[in-house]
């Protein structure tokens, strides 16, 4: 790698480590011209698949408009930038397991509320109230009285342990959870009137 300092075409590696839970190696270099170092972040560029809008119409991923997404929720609340950047990166790990060409909004939509609901609750309301396109104040109060009824984290994370050690119980949550999705990517899309 050209040093970015001198423009020396060859630097050496002098330490790397596993970095992000093992989804990039952060090197150490050293410029043997002009003996400055830095650091340098190596990841695998995987091929994300297509983003189905609510209109049908696909568009590519752009993890921009993702954290765009998610810091407009999180607008002026104490969450810190490394768990946006962990749920980030949730959100795109389980966009890449689908392995399928095309994902639609919606279940990207459902993830990021899934990591808004650990991070912050505010910010889960706030981005719920757009993502579901809420018409009153009872929309919000539905919303809060669900998130209030819906387990914690760790309480999942419990579950889960459970569901793991059981594969008749685990079969049967993914079943669900794919029927789950099939049916609300296959509702109509709401429409929305903006009043001035």
């Amino acid at each position: 790698m050209q040093c970015p300092f001198c423009k020396a075409v060859d630097t050496r590696v002098i330490d790397s480590r596993l970095f992000e839970d093992g989804t990039q190696v952060r090197r150490r270099r050293e410029c043997p011209a002009c003996d400055a170092r830095f650091t340098t972040f190596e990841r695998a560029q995987l091929q994300m698949p297509y983003v189905l809008k609510r209109s049908g119409t696909p568009e590519p991923f752009d993890e921009d408009k993702l954290r765009r997404g998610i810091e407009h929720a999180i607008f002026k609340r104490p969450v810190p930038p490394e768990k946006v950047d962990h749920a980030i990166e949730n959100v795109m790990r389980r966009l890449r397991a689908v392995n399928e060409r095309e994902v639609p909004s919606m279940r990207i939509g459902e993830w990021v509320m899934d990591e808004l609901r650990d991070l912050d609750h505010v910010a889960y309301v706030r981005f719920a109230s757009i993502y579901r396109a809420f018409s009153d104040v009872n929309a919000f109060r539905e919303e809060i009285n669900r998130l209030e009824q819906l387990p914690t984290q760790e309480a999942r994370r419990s579950q889960m342990l459970l569901i793991e050690n059981d594969p008749i119980a685990a079969a049967a949550i993914a079943a669900a959870t794919a029927k789950r999705m099939a049916a609300e990517h296959d509702k109509p899309a709401k429409t929305t009137k903006r009043v001035k």
